[in-house]
């Protein structure tokens, strides 16, 4: 049981009950998640919405952006974050043979040359920010657009947030998430 109560959508404002339902509804089974942060408008508000808006967009490819997730949430030991991105990662085309083995020296031969590149670019940019080497930024840009390479970074550092955030105030996984 998270630490602080869960709010029910219809304790809200009716402009904060539907960001609620849609991102409860269409983002995954984060409902516990959103209904902990329920308790502060403005970030229900803004944050919702615009990880909505990010995943609509679709600038990054979906793949990248579950590598880096579960390699920051494995790095955080958040298991709510890993329990819920793991699948979203083998629906992007991942095994989950290989998905538990992402944070192996020796990872299995289904995450190609840039798959890697992600996963060092996470580690480095979560773990030692100040140490993004020119050369690792050079490689990335082989790869993706200037833009991409800031939504990549993005979401690793948000992932990170709600990393911590999940794990100071307890929040559980849904039990969609073990179906």
């Amino acid at each position: 049981m998270a630490r602080v109560r869960s709010i029910p959508s219809e304790e809200l404002p009716p402009d904060l009950a539907a960001i609620y339902e849609d991102f409860a509804g269409q983002y995954g089974p984060f409902r516990n998640q959103v209904a902990v942060i329920a308790h502060v408008p403005a970030a229900l508000r803004h944050l919702m919405p615009m990880l909505m808006e990010l995943r609509a967009a679709a600038t990054l490819p979906k793949r990248y952006l579950e590598i880096a997730i579960v390699v920051v949430s494995r790095l955080n030991e958040c298991h709510y974050c890993v329990a819920h991105h793991k699948p979203f990662l083998v629906v992007a085309g991942v095994s989950p043979e290989a998905v538990d083995r992402i944070m192996e020296a020796d990872l299995p031969a289904e995450f190609d040359a840039v798959d890697r590149l992600v996963i060092r670019y996470a580690k480095v940019a979560w773990e030692t920010p100040n140490r993004v080497t020119p050369g690792l930024h050079a490689e990335l840009l082989e790869h993706f657009t200037e833009a991409q390479i800031v939504e990549l970074t993005l979401r690793i550092t948000l992932c990170g947030f709600f990393n911590r955030f999940n794990d100071a105030l307890q929040i559980e996984e849904e039990e969609e998430v073990h179906a």
